[in-house]
């Protein structure tokens, strides 16, 4: 007699549960596996969801990976949509499920059990936010209602969230010839990032016509006087909108674990070990609604990123199927976005969080050509490393500009992931060819400005604390050349071009502080050890030169 079949029901669809369910089956061709999901869509794009609204994946059918008859023909998994789990009985091994459409209530039996239960948008509980035309975007269905209210050729809208997708979303919206407005409440948008990097993003969108509100917290939404949304009214006033979207974060979906007595983390998510197990036997957490562990700090985290659902649903099939030897270590919450023509990426911790947890550290923003400077479509990328001083060891990176940004933030990834200091980083061989980088890539060239300011060879000034320091009497001395000067140039700076620096020394005061600046930071250095030379002591350079500069310029 041939043995029972064992058993994995897997609550959750899109990234976690359908990447376990497909890896549990490669694993273990005998296994009985059943997916349910309470959404009509199993298996789709959540991260394309802005582009479809903007028009750039045209059809539905477009996001959705995987439909449930693929998984029951190609690999014998049987997918349930629109079947919702009530309770988990884990000394039964039950769990009791709804289905939405006929109301028919059914026992499920496992001898296995993955959460993959995701996470849900946050919706503030604002005076209003029952009206008509406030949308979240989640979801397949939630993108498709936000693009059938495009079709009445709606005017202004308002974004609420400076996330990652608030800001896709806007970029889309604004791309359609519709007014957007963004309204974040911390004090710039992209909050993983840090507020010299982030600034640039507020900038381009700006320029692009994307009104951004920072600092700024929203109140309540008023009615139009046909039930929809008329105004959003915020700290900063009233802003019209023929609709809003709330893009404001998710929390993880973790009550039907929570009531069984799953133990939940810190971040609110489920508490999961190594192999993506629970504390009750036999029963696994993967994507969104699982915790996650940071690989610099060690400590909980989570990260919602499609990316981390797919290898923590893998890992946790592994487990399941194949006997329980598969680990993940953590994350460093890699995440890149592109706004119109400006990319941003970041990887391990931002300036902000290691000083907040009193790492001893230095940082550097250096910039450099994507490419071969001469070569059709070289465009310039700005890096910042975050290294720890003592030990050298790179705890995190952020890249922006107009060229390729995340192939040197996955480089820096797998860096600090295998623990590497800057010396490393700057001595890794790198492929190059004009059309792909530069003889000393990106990333290089900022690991050695990086190691040249923790010998001591110079000192940098922040563009963010530029102000402050010239308003204690710094002097900005930018020494490119009067032409370079005219065309754009930061407020108070004074110009002396480097081939006339000679000839003009005394019209710099010794006794004062004295910024060094140029487009991207060479020529400063150079003019800095040139008058450390005659004698000049008090001496930085603004790090990233003028490309680095986030405020309006003359």
């Amino acid at each position: 007699m041939n043995p029972q079949k064992q058993k994995l029901l897997i609550i959750g669809g899109v990234a976690a549960g359908t990447k376990a369910a497909a890896r549990a089956r490669r694993v273990d061709p005998d296994l009985e596996i059943t997916v349910i999901t309470k959404d009509q869509h199993i298996s789709y794009a959540g991260c394309g969801l802005p582009y479809y609204i903007g028009g750039v994946i045209r059809e539905e059918k477009e996001l959705l990976v995987k439909h449930p008859e693929d998984f029951q023909v190609d690999m014998d998994i049987k997918v349930l949509t629109l079947q919702e789990a009530q309770k988990i009985l884990p000394e039964e091994k039950l769990v009791i499920v709804k289905d939405l459409s006929s109301g028919e209530i059914r026992n499920m039996p496992y001898d296995k059990l993955l959460l993959a239960t995701g996470a849900y948008p946050l919706v503030p509980p604002l005076d209003g936010r029952e009206l008509g035309n406030i949308f979240t975007l989640r979801t397949v269905s939630d993108a498709s209602a936000l693009k059938e209210k495009l079709h009445g050729n709606p005017r202004e809208a308002v974004v609420i969230g400076g996330g990652l997708i608030g800001l896709e979303a806007a970029e889309n919206l604004a791309r359609l010839g519709i007014k957007t407005t963004v309204i974040e409440l911390a004090p710039h948008v992209l909050p993983p990032f840090d507020r010299d990097v982030a600034l640039h993003a507020e900038k381009h969108l700006r320029e692009n016509g994307v009104e951004i509100l920072t600092g700024t917290a929203v109140k309540s939404f008023t009615d139009n006087g046909q039930g929809e949304v008329g105004a959003v009214l915020t700290s900063a006033g009233a802003i019209k909108a023929d609709f809003a979207v709330l893009a404001v974060g998710v929390r993880p979906n973790v009550e039907l674990g929570r009531q069984c007595g799953i133990a939940l983390g810190p971040t609110g998510a489920i508490a999961v070990n190594k192999k993506m197990e629970t504390n009750i036997k036999d029963i696994y957490a993967a994507g969104d609604c699982a915790e996650n562990t940071n690989l610099i700090t060690g400590k909980p985290v989570w990260y919602p990123m499609g990316s981390n659902a797919n290898k923590t649903g893998r890992v946790a099939a592994n487990n399941i199927a194949g006997g329980g030897g598969d680990t993940l270590e953590g994350f460093l919450g890699t995440a890149v976005v592109k706004l119109f023509d400006l990319n941003l990426a970041k990887t391990g911790l931002s300036e902000r969080e290691a000083r907040a947890m009193d790492y001893d550290l230095e940082t550097v923003l250096v910039p450099a050509p994507d490419r071969a400077h001469y070569y059709p479509g070289s465009r310039q990328i700005i890096t910042k490393l975050i290294v720890e001083r003592q030990n050298r060891r790179v705890l995190g990176a952020q890249v922006f500009g107009e060229g390729t940004v995340d192939k040197p933030i996955d480089i820096l990834a797998t860096a600090i992931t295998l623990g590497a200091t800057v010396d490393q980083v700057a001595k890794l061989d790198l492929a190059y060819a004009p059309p792909f980088s530069t003889a000393m890539s990106s990333t290089i060239v900022a690991a050695n400005v990086m190691m040249n300011k923790l010998q001591g060879k110079f000192k940098g000034t922040n563009p963010l604390a530029l102000k402050e320091r010239m308003d204690a009497g710094a002097i900005l001395l930018d020494i490119r050349t009067e032409e370079e000067f005219f065309v754009r140039s930061i407020p108070g700076s004074i110009n002396i071009p480097l081939g006339r620096l000679m000839s003009r020394l005394d019209e710099l005061d010794r006794a004062k502080e004295i910024i060094i600046n140029c487009k991207v930071g060479f020529r400063s250095y150079n003019t800095l050890l040139k008058l450390k030379k005659l004698g000049f002591e008090n001496l930085s350079i603004l790090e990233g030169g003028i490309s680095a500069y986030p405020f309006e310029i003359e």
